[in-house]
């Protein structure tokens, strides 16, 4: 999984399972982190569900991540802002 480091943030790919029974992070599928969510992809539920579990697993605010790519995929880029390369390397183990 590449894991790209720069301006006190760190950039990864995900890819997103919607409607899944319950929220889960990982494994590894394709190079990217799997996250599975319980909401719809509709009007960003799903993109909001990621943030949301990704800010509880990491232990950051919300604000502190984004969609910046993909934001209507399967398929995202994530940044989060505030955290090391070690903290999603964690989330991986």
């Amino acid at each position: 999984m590449k894991i790209t480091e720069a301006d006190g943030a760190v950039t990864f790919d995900v890819l997103v399972q919607p409607r899944a029974s319950r929220a889960k992070v990982g494994p590894i599928h394709d190079g990217r982190l799997k996250l599975a969510v319980t909401a719809p992809p509709v009007d960003g539920e799903a993109n909001a569900a990621v943030i949301a579990l990704l800010a509880k697993s990491v232990g950051v605010a919300r604000g502190a991540i984004e969609v910046v790519a993909g934001a209507s995929s399967r398929r995202k880029t994530v940044r989060i802002a505030g955290v090391a390369r070690a903290a999603i390397e964690a989330l991986i183990a």
